[in-house]
């Protein structure tokens, strides 16, 4: 515990309720403070050296089980299958992996900070402090007093002498990075025979005859027939799916189908329309994108009818509808691919085909 009292050069401290001032042996005193009326009661650990020795040992235990818990977290990389799951109380059937995976890496993040926490309290020094505070700059004798505080408190912490403690927290802060480093590998490394991003992204659920549904969010394609033209007024923005978007999210067990296929649809009038990536992929007006940015990935939704320009609210990448979605400001460098869409029998939007283009974010496997 310290009290601190401020004052500025060459004037007398504040003082309150009477307390003395000055630079002395009794500081000036902002309000009560216990400091000097408790007298200070000195810790098991500071008295009794089995103490301090079973709470050195309680140190490095919390260190070294960290350690273990790292190695048990790459084990179970490796180990379980991904496929494998496993039934939890009130949480129902889960990922085996991905608790033996977030069991690993909490308990033993958990461990070092009870670890330090515990060396703090019951080893590191335990001494009551009052510092006088005094103008900036400091003086160079502040400043050398200041730099042996420091070496002081290095060795008083005991870093170098409880070497127990030493050796295995600098063991569990070396394991740590390992779990993160595993993890990376996902971000580069595909399983033999899986798909490349690229591949990915080149495809998505639309095909020729795919009925277009508005995106009313999870219960869209339950119950909803489709889009007709009229329900997209000139000048108006129409988030929209693929009708069997449902279906398909329910037996992947992911949004990654939903992420791909979105799509918005404007209508402007056909004589706005100066070019578009295939010869007739309007209807009546209407245009068909992906609602993801290709800079990043960003969902994209802000239209100007007037401009014809769909902003992305993540860093200003502008496109033009009315030119192809061709890129007209901004970091993105590819334009906004294009769906080719009509009617079917029943009057409603449908799509003529997959994107001819990939869509999402440009990487470095694409330019």
């Amino acid at each position: 515990m310290s009290e601190i009292t401020r004052h500025e050069s060459g004037s007398a401290p504040a003082t309150g309720h009477g307390a003395p001032s000055g630079h002395g042996d009794a500081p000036a005193r902002l309000g009560h403070s216990p400091v000097a009326d408790v007298p200070h009661r000195p810790r098991v650990t500071d008295t009794d050296p089995k103490a301090a020795r079973r709470a050195e040992r309680q140190v490095s235990f919390m260190f070294l089980l960290a350690v273990l818990l790292f190695i048990a977290f790459v084990v179970a990389y490796v180990m379980i299958d991904p496929r494998a799951t496993i039934y939890i109380p009130v949480f129902g059937v889960v990922e085996a992996m991905n608790v033996a995976l977030g069991a690993c890496l909490g308990a033993g993040v958990f461990l070092i900070g009870a670890a330090a926490i515990q060396w703090a309290k019951k080893l590191m020094p335990d001494v009551e402090v009052v510092q006088q505070r005094h103008g900036m700059p400091s003086e160079t004798e502040a400043t050398a007093e200041a730099a042996a505080n420091y070496e002081r408190g290095r060795d008083e912490s005991g870093f170098a002498r409880f070497t127990m403690i030493r050796r295995t927290m600098i063991a569990a802060l070396a394991i740590f990075p390992i779990p993160i480093i595993v993890l990376l590998r996902d971000l580069w490394a595909t399983p033999p025979g899986s798909p490349s991003p690229a591949q990915i992204l080149s495809t998505t659920l639309w095909r020729d005859g795919l009925r277009i549904v508005p995106d009313t969010g999870d219960t869209t394609g339950e119950g909803v027939e489709g889009i007709r033209p009229e329900d997209v007024p000139v000048g108006g923005l129409v988030s929209a799916l693929p009708i069997d978007i449902m279906e398909v999210q329910k037996a992947e067990h992911n949004l990654n189908a939903r992420g791909k296929a979105a799509i918005i649809l404007v209508r402007m009038e056909p004589g706005e329309i100066r070019s578009q990536q295939g010869d007739g992929w309007d209807y009546q007006g209407i245009l068909a994108y992906s609602k993801i940015c290709t800079h990043v990935g960003c969902p994209i939704a802000l239209y100007e009818h007037r401009t014809h320009h769909l902003l992305c609210p993540c860093h200003q990448s502008t496109f033009d509808l009315a030119d192809s979605g061709n890129v007209v400001f901004g970091p993105a460098a590819r334009r906004m691919p294009q769906l080719p869409i009509g009617v079917d029998e029943a009057g409603f939007l449908v799509a003529k085909s997959d994107f001819t283009e990939p869509i999402g974010p440009s990487f470095w496997e694409r330019a």
